[in-house]
C-alpha cells in the first residue's frame, strides 16, 4: 500500500534554511529560563511555515570553551520561562576556527542505508508556529562568543 493511499503527505522543503548568529551578547544564566536573558531567535516559524533542521554547528572564536544552549518557544518577542522548553546543548571547541556540531540532534524515523556506525539519521523538527532560541550560558557579555550557525529548509 502507498504511503498516499491513507492521505499522508511527504515532508518536502519549498525553500532553503542558513542562518548564522554571533553569541557575544545573547546570554542565559544557566539550563532553565530564570530571570532576565538576552537569547536570540536562529529561527524564526511563528508567524511561517516550520522547519526541518540537518545541521546546528559552533565555531569558536576563542581558546576559552562556551556552552550554548537552545530552546524552542512559541513566542518570538523574549525568551519566557513559561513560552520555552529546552531541547539541547552544544559545547564550543577551545581552538579558534574549530567547529563541534550538535551531535545530539533527535533521531529521525527515515530510513537510511546501512552504511557508517549509525543507522540513522538525524535532524532537528521545528514545528509551524514555533520559534528556535539560543542563549550562551553565562551572565557576562564577552567579544569572543561562538559563532552559532544552522542549516536546513523551511517547508
Amino acid at each position: 500500500m502507498a504511503a498516499t493511499s491513507t492521505n499522508k503527505q511527504p515532508l518536502l522543503v519549498d525553500r532553503v534554511l542558513h542562518k548564522v548568529i554571533n553569541l557575544d551578547a545573547f546570554i542565559n544564566d544557566g539550563m532553565d529560563i530564570v530571570g532576565t536573558n538576552t537569547a536570540e531567535i536562529l529561527i524564526d516559524g511563528t508567524s511561517s511555515d516550520g522547519a526541518i533542521v540537518e545541521d546546528i554547528y559552533v565555531i569558536s572564536r576563542s581558546v576559552t570553551e562556551y556552552k550554548v544552549n537552545l530552546y524552542m518557544s512559541s513566542a518570538s518577542d523574549y525568551l519566557r520561562p513559561k513560552e520555552a522548553v529546552f531541547v539541547g546543548t552544544i559545547t564550543s571547541a577551545t581552538t579558534i576556527g574549530d567547529v563541534v556540531r550538535w551531535g545530539e540532534m533527535p533521531k529521525t524515523l527515515v530510513p537510511t542505508p546501512q552504511v557508517g556506525t549509525e543507522s540513522f539519521n538525524r535532524a532537528f523538527y521545528l514545528p509551524k508556529g514555533s520559534a528556535l532560541w539560543a542563549a550562551r550560558e553565562s551572565t557576562e557579555n564577552v567579544s569572543d562568543g561562538p559563532l552559532l550557525g544552522c542549516q536546513g529548509g523551511w517547508y
